[in-house]
């Protein structure tokens, strides 16, 4: 009685890291070729004030990113969790006439993505992008990454640089 033959091996290729990213998201990362760690939480990270607390940095390092209508055209604004949006500053730089914030029926239809999860770039339709000076006062800052759950750090230049948007003065005035 012969001893059977051991099975061939083939060695397996290393499995191909798992992305928390959106899949579109994911895509507009490779296509980047940026390599960044996505991070996901059991917990919703929808709020800055939520993602904040998820990742352990300051409030101002999140970036919300906000769709409005300007003259009926989606603009998106990246602005820094602790900030709100003045609308009328984002009128003047834009040079609209009226500008107000989007519903989400609208910010899904522009982005791909629900509110919540709207990442600075990856979006189904090319935007219109305006990013808030104070973006930049941090060395690293979080945002979505295409889903109410996932965040991901980049430094603001490069988040800016994109997102192709424009750097203005757009956060209302502290109160």
């Amino acid at each position: 009685m012969s001893t059977p033959e051991p099975a061939e091996t083939t060695p397996t290729a290393p499995a191909a890291p798992v992305s928390h990213a959106h899949p579109r998201f994911a895509e507009a990362l490779a296509e980047l070729g940026l390599q960044v760690e996505v991070r996901r939480f059991p917990d919703a990270t929808r709020t800055a004030v939520e993602a904040a607390a998820a990742v352990g940095c300051e409030l101002s390092e999140i970036v919300k990113s906000l769709v409005f209508t300007a003259d009926g055209v989606p603009v998106l604004v990246l602005m820094d969790g602790s900030s709100r949006v003045d609308v009328e500053l984002v009128r003047r730089e834009l040079g609209a006439q009226k500008v107000k914030r989007a519903d989400a029926d609208l910010v899904r239809e522009t982005t791909g993505y629900a509110i919540g999860g709207v990442p600075p770039f990856g979006h189904a339709t090319r935007t219109r992008v305006l990013a808030d000076r104070r973006l930049l006062d941090h060395a690293v800052v979080w945002a979505a990454a295409g889903t109410p759950h996932t965040v991901f750090p980049l430094d603001p230049k490069t988040l800016i640089a994109h997102a192709g948007a424009t750097v203005a003065d757009v956060r209302e005035p502290a109160k």
